[in-house]
């Protein structure tokens, strides 16, 4: 089974490539979805966070992830410190799907993850990619997605690594420059095609 990195940043295209790669019989392992799972369902890792950022429970004993939100986005060392708790979580839930997977006889796997190169998740992977596009096209695609103003567009993507960061730790650069979806997801799906040698 050949796994697959995917990262890059948001409102590259990264959903329209990954539905590619699903038509072509892989799995899709979305790190954001797993990190919410385990967020709502370990104890040990809520705990975990407890120690670290103070109560995180709401009245009815459910843990808050808004309340966890405001303390770490506000500061760059709690948001590391966050990092640096979950991502092991994250990876052993990650090697669970990849697992499942292997067993099911699927041609390839896809982890897609924002953080993929940080976190350590790249280095499970065969190869990784990369899904660029323009900063305004994105900023675009964003605002349209979302419904927020272009000033906050601006901001969430220059938040974000740069270009230049993808470029240098990624295998494969997918640039989402094209004309439309469609011809997007053309060219997503040659490069899939080529990378698990179908």
């Amino acid at each position: 089974m050949t796994i697959i990195g995917i990262t890059g940043p948001t409102g590259a295209g990264k959903t329209t490539a990954l539905r590619e790669l699903e038509k072509l019989g892989g799995t899709i392992i979305d790190c954001d979805a797993v990190y919410h799972e385990i967020l709502q369902s370990d104890i040990t890792l809520q705990d975990e966070l407890q120690r670290a950022f103070g109560p995180l429970k709401d009245e009815l004993g459910q843990f808050d992830r808004k309340r966890l939100g405001s303390v770490v986005f506000r500061d760059p060392a709690a948001l590391e410190q966050l990092n640096t708790i979950v991502w092991p979580y994250i990876g052993r839930a990650v090697d669970r799907q990849l697992e499942q997977a292997r067993k099911q006889g699927r041609s390839c796997a896809a982890v897609d993850g924002i953080t993929l190169i940080e976190s350590g998740l790249g280095s499970r992977c065969d190869t990784t990619v990369a899904v660029l596009a323009p900063v305004e096209e994105r900023v675009r695609r964003i605002c349209l997605r979302e419904g927020i103003s272009e000033e906050y567009a601006r901001a969430r993507v220059s938040a974000q690594k740069q270009e230049d960061y993808f470029r240098a730790n990624c295998e494969h650069i997918l640039m989402n420059d094209c004309a439309g979806a469609e011809e997007f997801a053309r060219r997503a799906r040659a490069l899939f095609e080529q990378i698990i040698d179908l």
